[in-house]
């Protein structure tokens, strides 16, 4: 896959976008101790997106070869010439910025045996049914993945992208009074299984807190519904700044008539609250998903979403980017060599602030912490609504009892007006993947939020 495209540069006579990819993936299971999941999945081709007389045309090829290099060009170029000609619209001119070329180090050939993976999961599994023989369900699985893409561009622009992520989640259930109480967490991100997961004893130590947290759920309450002061672990906060705030800043869904188009310039949070779509790097650390180079050739920029507040900007790609008379932003991305790219965020989270966490829930008469979410939901109009699958009470200033999984909802615009103060901690969540269209691994984060929220009840 670290392919040298240059050989075709005389083929792209129009505004012309040749990608090469591979997506690799391994999974591997075990449920209640038996191996139920082994797989792995290699997809490649190539791909060329055209701009012609003011439309697109796009078209792929599986597997890498001269010939199909030849066949994407040729054929999206006569899709788009089509286009064109069936709904005639203004030629206008792209932007073009630097030409950029970017390359990341290949990755080696030496992946890890599936057998050496086998026995590390069920190492793992042994030791969740030996130190916790009272779990009604248990569950270990391991999805390792690669992105590799190279690109050329009529604009001269050239990058070769690698992006290794090893994702090991743990699965627990109990039983309560007849009923599944369940609890899980993921580990590891961006990076090879052996660099990110040493023995599983390294583990042991996550998986006991993990089991910690379930038993006190087992016997939690429900939390009393309504408007409340809550804090929000920085698991929720990143879902919230992707989910509920990213999503209507892209400018193809502004355009679609998102909140976030009749906003731009004025407050839409807490002065407390400024939110970024990282590109690659972020607080002096590399991202979960870095992004040098998009799928359309621009070199990807940070772009602040919410400065001290007020709304500042959206993301783009280059279409977007000339209806609304500023820069691509390097938001342009596509997961499958068959697939388009499509404006999508990259490592999006709310900054850090000054307080403490201890400071903040010592801070809260009547509320609740939220540590962890499942995946939810959000509209163009920001407003959401998040699982919430592990909590405590807060009453006085201390941690109570936990709660039973709930709900969070509300308009994201307006909750964030509520931001009262915003941890030092921050921290990124890097096992994400966008459903937008396209599944797509993204990166997000943040530190804890106090706020007020709508939480669900019995």
């Amino acid at each position: 896959m670290n392919t040298d495209l240059s050989s075709f540069k005389d083929l792209l006579t129009d505004y012309t976008e040749l990608r090469c990819q591979e997506n690799y993936s391994l999974v591997i299971g075990f449920l209640q101790g038996d191996n139920t999941t082994n797989t792995r999945l290699t997809t490649c081709g190539v791909s060329a997106r055209v701009y012609k007389q003011g439309a697109w045309g796009f078209a792929s090829y599986p597997g890498i070869s001269a010939e199909g290099v030849e066949f994407v060009i040729t054929t999206a170029t006569r899709n788009a010439s089509f286009l064109a000609a069936e709904d005639p619209r203004p030629a206008y001119s792209l932007p073009r910025g630097p030409v950029t070329n970017h390359r990341d180090e290949p990755g080696t050939a030496n992946r890890p045996r599936p057998e050496h993976l086998v026995a590390f999961l069920k190492e793992i599994d042994n030791y969740m049914a030996t130190k916790y023989p009272s779990l009604a369900g248990r569950a270990v699985t391991l999805n390792c993945s690669e992105l590799n893409k190279t690109l050329l561009t009529s604009d001269g622009a050239s990058a070769y992208s690698r992006l290794p992520r090893s994702l090991l989640k743990i699965d627990m259930t109990v039983e309560q009074a007849g009923a599944p109480v369940h609890l899980q967490e993921v580990f590891g991100g961006r990076g090879e299984f052996e660099d990110l997961f040493t023995t599983p004893a390294h583990l042991f130590p996550q998986i006991d807190w993990l089991y910690e947290h379930l038993m006190r759920k087992r016997e939690g309450v429900f939390a009393t519904a309504g408007l409340k002061t809550c804090i929000l672990a920085p698991e929720i906060t990143g879902i919230l700044a992707h989910e509920a705030i990213g999503h209507t800043c892209e400018a193809d869904l502004v355009l679609g008539g998102s909140i976030a188009g009749s906003h731009l310039g004025q407050p839409v949070a807490s002065p407390l609250v400024s939110l970024v779509d990282f590109a690659h790097t972020a607080l002096g650390e590399t991202c979960p998903v870095p992004v040098f180079v998009d799928d359309e050739g621009t070199a990807a920029q940070d772009v602040p979403l919410i400065d001290h507040g007020v709304l500042k900007g959206f993301l783009h790609n280059k279409e977007s980017a000339r209806h609304f008379g500023v820069a691509p932003t390097g938001n342009a991305r596509a997961f499958r060599f068959s697939d388009e790219p499509l404006i999508r965020m990259r490592n999006t989270a709310i900054l850090p602030g000054t307080a403490e966490l201890d400071e903040m829930i010592a801070s809260l008469d009547d509320g609740y912490y939220l540590m962890r979410a499942s995946n939810g939901q959000a509209d163009s109009t920001s407003e959401f609504m998040f699982g919430v699958t592990l909590g405590y009470e807060v009453k006085n200033g201390k941690l109570g009892r936990a709660i039973k999984d709930t709900t969070i909802s509300g308009l994201a615009f307006q909750v964030l007006q509520t931001v009262s103060e915003v941890s030092r901690e921050f921290k990124w969540i890097s096992g994400g993947m966008c459903g937008k269209k396209q599944l797509i691994p993204v990166g997000l984060g943040g530190p804890a939020l106090k706020c007020q929220v709508m939480i669900g009840g019995r």
